[in-house]
């Protein structure tokens, strides 16, 4: 029985969690390559999961901020591709899937946003 409330409680979780984009952060005390750790969160955003409309991400690279955005599904993205192949070490990182409930699946509507202040 525990079991059951187990797996229904997975599904009601699954559920009301797939209707919302999903953010992957790395902040650390060295700097530290994400491949790994972004690889797993790339599958997300269309393969193993319904956030299929667009990605983001944005390190710094020493003082120099690095960003990437793509309309298309990280899972199937060339630009995402390259950075889980790449050995970029950083101190923070910030990632975004996204799953659109407003606005259309391009460009302008993909995270993380830059602005300058």
């Amino acid at each position: 029985m525990f079991n059951s409330f187990l797996v229904l409680l997975h599904l009601l979780i699954a559920q009301t969690c797939t209707a919302m984009c999903q953010i992957f952060g790395m902040n650390a005390r060295t700097p530290t390559d994400f491949q790994f750790s972004f690889k797993g969160f790339t599958q997300r955003g269309g393969l193993t999961d319904v956030h299929a409309d667009g990605w983001g991400l944005a390190c710094y690279k020493g003082r120099g901020l690095m960003c990437f955005h793509d309309p298309t599904p990280s899972c199937t993205s060339p630009i995402a591709t390259m950075l889980c192949d790449l050995p970029i070490k950083t101190h923070n990182i910030i990632a975004h899937i996204r799953y659109a409930t407003v606005g259309e699946g391009t460009l302008e509507n993909v995270h993380p946003f830059t602005r300058e202040l």
